[in-house]
């Protein structure tokens, strides 16, 4: 039985941390309501001369796919000035492949869900099987933090090497199709979405990401003296 705890106990914790990890890609993709972070992303990458466009309207754009992205509005398509032309900032292929994006991300957000509601009913269980769940919880989230930070750790040293490849093969995980490969040449939205702005993204999503495992660390750390402290106290 005490063997079956410690797994749910790390079942549990594991959980969490997915949940975490999701909620840091949330937090950074969508934690400014006025983006101000793909502004200066596309003033660091001259997204504005690549495009021939103002700022307000590449950021009219942006929010606008935003907005779709995450369920907000049913067509991805804004008309604006481009290159001198009034048209359509979205190709076909755009919309295709930022459907299949609005997918994924929709789909994570409800795997999150998943995953906070199996972790609690593991708690739950943790409780009711009468387990010493307030010294398995803390350890348990030591041991699935070490597993965590060793995989971003490498992943970490992967897109340092070569941002290109990593950033290929996850789209070869997670997209059935080559919507996904842009023409610069042809298409408004690769340029208005350069590697560096991912590049960058992604550096934010893992600061953030491992801000919130160390905040969840402390509380447990806290967590742990104290139980120490009261047991002292009993004694």
């Amino acid at each position: 039985m005490k063997k079956t705890q410690q797994l749910m106990a790390a079942a549990a914790m594991l959980l969490i941390i997915i949940s975490v990890l999701i909620t840091s890609f949330q937090l950074v993709i969508y934690g400014d309501s006025e983006y101000k972070f793909y502004q200066k992303e596309y003033e660091k990458y001259t997204v504005c001369d690549a495009l021939g466009m103002k700022m307000n309207d590449v950021m009219r754009v942006t929010e606008h796919m935003m907005a779709y992205l995450i369920g907000e509005e049913e067509e991805l398509s804004v008309i604006t000035t481009v290159e001198g032309e009034k048209k359509d900032f979205f190709n076909e292929q755009d919309r295709l492949h930022m459907a299949d994006v609005r997918n994924l991300f929709l789909g994570g957000l409800k795997v999150r869900t998943a995953c906070l509601m199996l972790a609690l009913v593991l708690l739950a269980l943790l409780i009711l099987t009468n387990a010493d769940w307030k010294v398995l919880i803390p350890r348990a989230y030591s041991a699935a933090l070490a597993i965590f930070l060793a995989i971003v750790a490498f992943l970490g040293i992967a897109f340092a090497i070569d941002f290109t490849k990593c950033f290929t093969i996850f789209h070869e995980i997670f997209f059935t199709n080559d919507l996904w490969m842009f023409d610069s040449a042809t298409d408004y939205m690769i340029r208005m979405l350069p590697e560096g702005f991912f590049s960058d993204m992604v550096l934010r999503i893992g600061i953030a990401f491992i801000v919130m495992l160390m905040i969840l660390w402390g509380i447990f750390r806290i967590w742990r003296v104290a139980m120490k402290d009261n047991n002292k106290h009993r004694l």
